[in-house]
């Protein structure tokens, strides 16, 4: 699945009061057999990320397909607000323990980030809505 898929996934997430300027998309190579693990390090970030100022669109296991590929999506009004979020992010406790976890576990085989920009139009498109043509 790539960034673009995992964004009409992510299109069900509203919340139109904090804008995203740009989406980090970060995936995952897994061990297929530790999928558990990385369901538990998924939802301690979802407690993590929004405490240290980012905007936690969601975090996705394979379904069908590949066995092996997560993504984890998480948007900044800018670059200078991720480099805030990355300092509080050092600094707290329960991130750095997830780290760890993830680390000793070693469910994440590699990563890879990439980062867009989002395009505010062709987000939040609900099934049988189209857009007016722009003249």
């Amino acid at each position: 699945m790539g960034p673009a898929t995992a964004a009409r996934l992510a299109a069900g997430f509203n919340d139109t009061a904090r804008p995203m300027a740009i989406t980090c998309f970060i995936q995952y190579r897994l061990d297929p057999f530790q999928r558990d693990a990385f369901r538990a390090y998924a939802e301690a970030w979802a407690r993590i990320i929004p405490r240290c100022g980012g905007h936690l669109v969601g975090y996705f296991l394979p379904h069908e397909g590949s066995n092996d590929i997560a993504w984890g999506l998480i948007g900044f009004d800018s670059l200078a607000a991720y480099e805030r979020y990355r300092a509080t992010l050092k600094a707290d406790p329960e991130g750095a323990e997830n780290f760890r976890f993830a680390q000793a576990q070693r469910f994440i085989l590699s990563e890879q980030r990439s980062w867009l920009e989002d395009v505010a139009t062709t987000r939040e498109q609900a099934p049988g809505r189209a857009q007016p043509a722009l003249t």
